[in-house]
C-alpha cells in the first residue's frame, strides 16, 4: 500500500508484546495511518485453558465495539485462537473486521493447487487454542476455493512450555526444526500464529513457509483503501 495513505485503524492483540511488530509494519506500508492498539491477554490465557467462551466472545466484540466507538475505520485481530469469535462479532458491529490469518489461508490454497503442487498444506502451532481455528479456516478457503487440497494440522512438540518460560531462542528453534520436517510432505508450510513468523526466517527449505503478520496488515490496508472517503 502506497505511502501517504490516510485514515486510522485498530488492531486487536492477544499477546501484547506483538503490538510492535504491527504497528512496524504500518508504518512501514502506510505510515500516514494512525493506529490504535488494544491488547488483551486474558483472551488468549482464556482461551488456552478452556476454549473460546462465551465470555471470550463478548470480550472481543466489547473491544471491536470500543475500536469503532473511537472511530476506526477498519479493524485486525491479531490472534488466530480467537479468528472465529473475531468473524462472528464482525457482523455485529459497523466496520470491517480483518482475520489475521485469512489472507495466509488464501495464499496457501493457491500454492497447493498450483501447476505442479501436490495439494498438500501442512499447519504448524505452537497452542493448540489455535490449532483448530487455523485448520479450520484453511479448510474453508479450500471449500469456497473449489480446490481439492488435503490439510494436516499439528502441534510443535515443547514449544508451548519454552513459549510460557520466556525462551524464545528455543521456541524459533523447535518451529524452524518441524517447519523442515512438515515441509518434506507439503506444497506449502503455514504457521498459525504471528508469534511464529520469527522462526520462518530460520528453516531453510523448498517449500513456501507462510505467516500472518505480513498478510493481515496487507488486507487490513487493502479494506482501508477501499473505503470511501
Amino acid at each position: 500500500m502506497a505511502e501517504g495513505m490516510t485514515g486510522t485503524v485498530g488492531l486487536l492483540h492477544t499477546v501484547p508484546a506483538l503490538a510492535a511488530t504491527f504497528d512496524d509494519l504500518l508504518r512501514a506500508s502506510a505510515a500516514e495511518t494512525r493506529r490504535i492498539h488494544v491488547a488483551d491477554a486474558w483472551l488468549l490465557d482464556t482461551a488456552r485453558r478452556d476454549g473460546v467462551t462465551a465470555a471470550v466472545r463478548d470480550t472481543v466484540l466489547a473491544h471491536l465495539r470500543h475500536l469503532e466507538s473511537v472511530g476506526v475505520a477498519a479493524a485486525l485481530v491479531t490472534c488466530s485462537s480467537i479468528g472465529e469469535a473475531a468473524e462472528e462479532a464482525a457482523g455485529r458491529v459497523g466496520i470491517p473486521v480483518v482475520r489475521v490469518d485469512a489472507a495466509m489461508a488464501d495464499e496457501a490454497i493457491a500454492v497447493a493447487a498450483g501447476p505442479g503442487a501436490r495439494g498438500r498444506i501442512r499447519v504448524l502451532a505452537t497452542l493448540a487454542s489455535t490449532l483448530g481455528p487455523t485448520g479450520r479456516l484453511v479448510e474453508r478457503a479450500a471449500r469456497g476455493a473449489g480446490r481439492p487440497v488435503e490439510v494436516t494440522a499439528e502441534l510443535v512438540p515443547d514449544a508451548a512450555e519454552a513459549q510460557d518460560r520466556g525462551d524464545r531462542e528455543r521456541v524459533d528453534s523447535l518451529v524452524a526444526a518441524a517447519v523442515a520436517r512438515a515441509a518434506a510432505g507439503a506444497d506449502v508450510v503455514v504457521l498459525a500464529q504471528a508469534s511464529m513468523a520469527r522462526a520462518a526466517a530460520l528453516a531453510d527449505v523448498g517449500v513456501p513457509v507462510l505467516s500472518s503478520p505480513r498478510g493481515g496488515v496487507a488486507a487490513l490496508l487493502g479494506v482501508l483503501s477501499d473505503r470511501p472517503g
